[in-house]
């Protein structure tokens, strides 16, 4: 029996060429693998023994790419019920014990995440990618995603990274973190941050 399902699979790392099962495409898209290459690329050794967390996680395939090139641990938040079943069994299938998923909304999960881990030595990468889709009430959630970065007053933030898309006005700062730069890839964007204290 042919298996249609839509998948993925791990760049690099020790989990390369390692599938993943996504979410039915109407629901996310996942990240290009241009983009998930050029953000590696820029991160580079830079992940390892780093916190990441993924927000608006899907199938999680942004985070357990870093968990492949040795990120100490990830965290994944999603809201979308049928993605969420992905995200664990793609948790389950390469390092369960480095993963820790999160089912609910990114606003009140994410804040949670971070004011657990703001006393902790690790560095952060945090990784942004709301949906895409205008979907009525959907305008907002740019918006509300460059709000909840403001109200970030972790010390131990590495990199914020926001896949956006393309047209979009993103801001030079937001809070303490100031826009380093911003990489086009057709019609999504990744904007890097870093914490202007540092």
């Amino acid at each position: 029996m042919k298996n249609n399902k839509p998948t993925t699979k791990i760049i690099a790392g020790k989990y390369k060429g390692k599938v993943l099962e996504l979410p039915s495409l109407d629901v996310t898209r996942s990240s290009k693998a241009r983009l998930k290459e050029s953000l590696f690329n820029v991160l580079q050794f830079d992940i390892i023994d780093k916190i990441f967390i993924e927000s608006f996680a899907g199938s999680g395939s942004i985070g357990l790419e870093a968990i492949s090139r040795d990120a100490k641990k990830a965290y994944f938040v999603e809201l979308d019920k049928n993605s969420y079943r992905c995200l664990t069994s793609n948790c389950k299938s390469v390092e369960p014990e480095k993963c820790q998923t999160f089912f609910g909304d990114t606003f009140s999960q994410t804040p949670a995440i971070l004011d657990s881990l703001k006393n902790s030595e690790d560095e952060i990468v945090l990784y942004v990618d709301p949906p895409f889709d205008y979907r009525e009430g959907m305008e907002e959630i740019y918006e509300k995603s460059f709000d909840m970065i403001r109200n970030i007053e972790n010390e131990n933030i590495y990199l914020i990274v926001i896949e956006h898309v393309s047209t979009l006005e993103i801001p030079e700062t937001l809070g303490k973190f100031t826009l380093q730069r911003t990489k086009k890839f057709g019609k999504s964007s990744l904007s890097y941050f870093e914490s202007s204290e540092a």
